[in-house]
């Protein structure tokens, strides 16, 4: 960690109020995970090393990439120091907005202390810390206009009072008809009065709690259900910046396993989800309206692409 913290840990630790508290790494893929885990602190230790001059010339700017490219790796800690870094202009300028972007990524895997940081910097920018940037995707076919889709002809499959319902609402909500045609026949297969044993309810199989979210008042009522369920699809293609595979996952297990998984999860109902919808769409990418919500903090850990096995 920084040598004010090395230096000056009782005050550091009375400021903050208690000691880290470091996430536990997801045990799916453990080979691959423990090998992250492995580079990530070896380049965290480097970055120490180099940003505190012990036993190699002091570097920050050399500091800051070795912690970056720990950050990529997800490591938690990394994020901190970065956080830390730019909230106290150390070898850079002073940017708690940046900073507060690498705070709310330690914070999303459990470090209590970078949400009290949270709360001194302030909220996080927009913009992706250059170091966590992605390589620019190459080009993602476009989303046919229709629903007719090789294999599935949801005009010809689905029941004409939704089938219609879905081609007048979808645009409305930013949402191309076959993704939801895809999402309502993956779910309830049609079906409004289908119920789950979660008590996911109707058409798109809304739980209570996203109904509420939607102002659904009858998620028994198609119309009603449809919006909601259309709702929901457009805040997940923002959230996850048009990744249909993300945004399949998320509807299916929820968007808060995505980010713990760092993509889909592992669950073998989720990737088979996520594989139908894929072929049923035809695509990877979806438009999406950016300004319905902020991307997630996790998108920067998912990326580069992966594969759903």
């Amino acid at each position: 960690m920084l040598r004010l913290i090395h230096c000056c840990r009782p005050l550091f630790m009375i400021l903050l109020g208690s000691a880290f508290v470091w996430p536990t790494w997801a045990q799916d893929g453990a080979t691959n995970t423990d090998t992250r885990a492995s580079r990530a602190l070896d380049l965290r230790q480097q970055a120490v090393a180099y940003e505190n001059g012990e036993g190699v010339p002091r570097k920050p700017e050399l500091a800051i990439s070795l912690y970056c490219k720990a950050a990529v790796l997800g490591d938690p800690q990394a994020h901190y120091s970065l956080g830390w870094i730019y909230a106290n202009g150390r070898g850079v300028p002073r940017d708690d907005a940046t900073a507060a972007y690498f705070f709310r990524l330690a914070a999303a895997q459990g470090l209590d202390a970078a949400l009290r940081m949270l709360k001194i910097v302030g909220e996080p920018g927009n913009n992706v810390p250059e170091c966590l940037r992605p390589p620019a995707p190459a080009p993602q076919p476009a989303l046919p206009e229709t629903g007719q889709e090789p294999g599935v002809n949801y005009q010809a499959v689905a029941p004409r009072k939704i089938f219609e319902l879905v081609m007048k609402m979808a645009p409305q909500y930013q949402v191309q008809p076959q993704l939801a045609l895809a999402i309502i026949a993956a779910e309830s297969n049609f079906d409004s009065q289908a119920l789950s044993p979660k008590n996911a309810q109707g058409l798109m199989q809304l739980i209570p709690e996203t109904s509420q979210r939607f102002q659904v008042r009858n998620p028994f009522d198609a119309a009603q259900n449809i919006r909601g369920g259309l709702a929901y699809l457009r805040w997940l293609l923002a959230y996850f910046e048009g990744d249909i595979a993300l945004v399949a996952a998320a509807y299916n297990a929820g968007e808060g396993k995505v980010e713990r998984y760092k993509g889909v999860p592992p669950y073998r109902e989720t990737r088979a989800y996520v594989q139908r919808i894929l072929r049923t769409v035809g695509a990877l990418a979806h438009p999406f309206d950016a300004s319905v919500t902020r991307p997630s903090p996790a998108l920067a850990l998912i990326r580069p692409p992966w594969r759903v096995n």
